[in-house]
């Protein structure tokens, strides 16, 4: 089997860009050309049309974890216990939701302003469970949605069962005003293809260090050859560390998804020819689902933390878990069904906040998506930019205030608690895998 991305097999390819070979001079550097970084550089551009920015990518732009993530738009979180209207949690809830809110709007802008065709959807999706008993305090959670904007509505039995036409579901919450779904790869390429005049690009261009220099400038040096430049943003998420930035607090994990061939057309009416739609699980390693306009299923059941990539052998065996999953929800599906399997990574915290920051003199970076990449990673793009022009906003100073992302262990002993902790939290959500 083979490593291929199905949305981006969809998607296709842009034209491809040249590597850096010897030096460039920028008065901006965006490191990673993925949502976070590409919406930086658009950000950069309308604020500074006169500047020369320049994009590094150490793969083909557009083609990394922006573009292999499961699609969600992620304006309203599930929220836990501690989080619920009345506890003390809701205040910071509340702060969350402002941000998510404004994130999802910021996609939705970008979408109209470069005219991004990727299957965008602003129906809502689902927080639904197996196991009724891992859905709790329902009413206490649909007033908690409420009370932040959310629209909010519990299905059961058959009234779930016909809105997403599997049996495997048995409670859920859907939730809408914000919510959304698209095409993550669609999605990044749009944004790819919309890059202005005054942006270079370069692909295949791998930096490995950055190096402070005299009068205020950085040079951040690659294999074959260095740019340098006065102000850096560094948009890597979970590749942080290849910049050089060793303490943002987050930390890598490896997710693995299949895609489905499409429904046919006496299969899609068997299943009450239903609307496309999205299930997230309410336990943290449960299943992301999803039925697509294309009448195709998508699911990603694993989640591992890991310091190397997996490998095909490895990927089969994870295709293995996506094909009992699919199985569960749809019986007639099976791993002749499958057309693509992949790998991707999102970037963590402990805490599940980010690291937002101004790192050192003319350098800044973000990292930790925590699985809300497309919405946080679009609106993070615009706020780093502006943090970086010195512009202030009261939602900057909301991301910057709440940008903790927690203490995390030395190695070794931050690999083997995180080994542990998601095989507790596998067991957990095994009814939901």
């Amino acid at each position: 089997m083979e490593n291929v991305c199905g949305w981006i097999a969809q998607a296709g390819d842009s034209p491809l860009r040249d590597s850096l070979i010897g030096t460039q001079h920028a008065d901006w550097l965006v490191i990673g050309a993925g949502i976070t970084g590409l919406c930086a550089a658009h950000s950069l551009a309308e604020m500074h049309p006169q500047a020369r920015i320049v994009v590094v990518d150490r793969q083909r732009a557009a083609q990394g974890a922006s573009a292999r993530n499961s699609g969600f738009v992620v304006a309203h979180e599930h929220p836990a216990v501690t989080e619920l209207q009345g506890n003390a949690g809701f205040a910071d809830f509340q702060v969350d939701t402002t941000i998510s809110r404004a994130a999802s709007d910021e996609v939705c802008t970008r979408i109209a302003r470069h005219g991004i065709n990727c299957d965008f959807r602003e129906s809502g999706y689902f927080f639904a469970v197996s196991d009724p008993r891992k859905l709790t305090h329902i009413e206490a959670k649909l007033q908690t949605l409420r009370a932040v904007g959310a629209d909010a509505q519990f299905l059961q039995g058959e009234q779930l069962i016909k809105k997403l036409g599997t049996r495997h579901y048995q409670a859920g919450i859907w939730c809408g005003n914000g919510n959304a779904l698209l095409q993550p790869a669609k999605y990044v390429k749009g944004l790819l293809d919309a890059l202005p005049e005054t942006v270079t690009l370069f692909e295949n261009t791998e930096i490995n260090g950055l190096q402070r220099l005299g009068g205020g400038r950085v040079r951040a040096n690659g294999v074959n050859g260095c740019i340098e430049a006065k102000q850096v943003l560094v948009c890597l998420n979970a590749f942080i560390p290849r910049s050089g930035i060793s303490d943002s607090g987050t930390f890598p994990m490896e997710l693995s998804a299949s895609l489905t061939r499409p429904l046919s057309d006496e299969e899609f009416t068997a299943i009450g020819a239903v609307e496309p739609w999205g299930v997230l699980s309410t336990r943290p390693l449960g299943a992301t689902v999803r039925l697509t306009p294309d009448r195709r299923v998508m699911i990603r059941n694993t989640a591992e933390y890991r310091s190397r990539d997996l490998s095909l052998v490895e990927l089969a065996i994870r295709r293995q878990h996506h094909v009992l999953g699919l199985q569960r929800r749809f019986p007639m599906l099976g791993e002749r069904d499958i057309q693509y399997t992949w790998t991707g990574h999102l970037s963590a915290s402990r805490s599940g906040q980010p690291y937002f920051a101004k790192v050192e003199e003319g350098v800044f970076a973000v990292a930790g998506c925590n699985g809300s990449g497309v919405a946080r990673g679009t609106l993070w793009g615009r706020l780093l930019a502006e943090m970086a022009s010195g512009t202030g906003s009261p939602l900057l100073q909301s991301v910057i205030q709440r940008a903790q992302p927690g203490w995390l262990p030395p190695k070794p002993l931050l690999d083997i608690g995180a080994m542990l902790r998601m095989r507790v939290e596998t067991a957990r959500a095994r009814t939901e895998i």
